[in-house]
């Protein structure tokens, strides 16, 4: 029997989800399969990129098998397409639904049940006491669906998603080394910036680094007015800062509001600007089992001018240059 181009299995499917569900803000989302890991990417419109590295550390067994290329001079083409991410994400659900709706059922008779026990395993779940459950994904040949082979239980479940010819968008360009600020720091910090904001709706949040405090200002602005979030410096707060110059740029607070996910799984983020008014937001996630995986994601600006208070959206015609080969960092930087 022939061996599959790709084949990696995983015990749990909890880390591949929480990462995946970070870049859930698109229908169609770009795979490609490398020896070092899955790489999920999702674009909309060219404003907004999200990126989730899966690393083949989280799965028990990986194998790619690329053969060998007809020209000795060139590497095999990795696997890559796009697939309906709801439908994926819908499926990795399915892996550990018996054990859920076990506890469920035991969460009810249970008088003295809160929030935080019904979510804690027992001495009596699957994942204590060893119970077989595997999740394996499959890629027999190039073009054909992805197979999601599920088996807990004794019970296999099989779920063949449609694999897309790949329409592989271009990178937002974003120049590191023209660096306007970076600074890392935990990334609930970050997110309860944001929430800050949120009650009054904001239409736009702007951005402010400067070399001076406060050193990073967050301000939500809305029809309701303008609320304004400063961080002081302090290496409780702001673990890292590095500012070249006094930066202002605002976005889109939904398109940010988007990566609020990744804020929630995330220990640290790390958030630059450069020159063109890129902003990135790179993630670590420390996931079960030891071991980070990485989720990076970039935002392109509103074109600002002093006399325009609305701007225009910058999302079609902003930074052409530099875009080609611009790969997504995986933490080779502080984080």
């Amino acid at each position: 029997m022939a061996q599959p181009l790709f084949r990696a299995v995983a015990t749990s499917t909890r880390p591949l989800y929480q990462l995946l569900r970070c870049v859930n803000f698109t229908n169609k989302i770009h795979v490609l399969i490398t020896e070092e890991g899955i790489r999920f990417s999702a674009d909309l419109s060219r404003v907004m990129q999200g990126t989730a590295s899966l690393d083949k550390k989280l799965f028990a067994s990986y194998h790619l098998n690329l053969g060998e290329s007809d020209d000795e001079s060139s590497q095999p083409d990795l696997p890559s397409f796009q697939i309906n991410l709801p439908a994926l994400l819908e499926t990795l659900q399915i892996f550990g639904a018996v054990d859920v709706a076990t506890r469920a059922q035991k969460a009810e008779q249970d008088p003295y049940r809160s929030n935080l026990r019904n979510y804690r395993p027992d001495a009596f779940s699957n994942q204590a006491l060893g119970i077989g459950g595997t999740c394996c994904l499959q890629l027999a040949e190039e073009g054909a669906p992805l197979s999601i082979i599920i088996e807990e239980s004794g019970v296999k479940t099989v779920a063949n998603l449609t694999t897309y010819v790949p329409e592989i968008p271009e990178d937002i360009p974003f120049d590191r080394d023209e660096l306007a600020y970076k600074i890392i720091m935990q990334s609930r910090y970050l997110l309860d910036g944001l929430a800050e904001l949120s009650p009054n709706g904001p239409k736009r949040l702007t951005i402010t680094t400067s070399r001076g405090p406060p050193y990073l200002t967050l301000a939500g602005n809305g029809d309701l007015g303008t609320t304004v979030v400063d961080f002081a410096k302090g290496r409780e707060l702001l673990e890292t800062l590095s500012v070249q110059e006094r930066w202002v740029q605002t976005y889109k607070f939904d398109l940010i509001k988007s990566s609020t996910e990744a804020m929630r799984i995330a220990s640290k983020i790390s958030l630059r600007g450069d020159r063109q008014g890129v902003l990135s937001l790179q993630f670590m996630v420390e996931v079960e089992g030891g071991g980070v995986s990485f989720l990076d994601f970039r935002f392109v600006p509103f074109i600002s001018h002093e006399d325009d208070e609305d701007g225009q959206e910058g999302g079609e015609g902003e930074g052409e240059e530099g875009g080609e080969g611009d790969e997504p960092d995986r933490g080779d930087e502080e984080l």
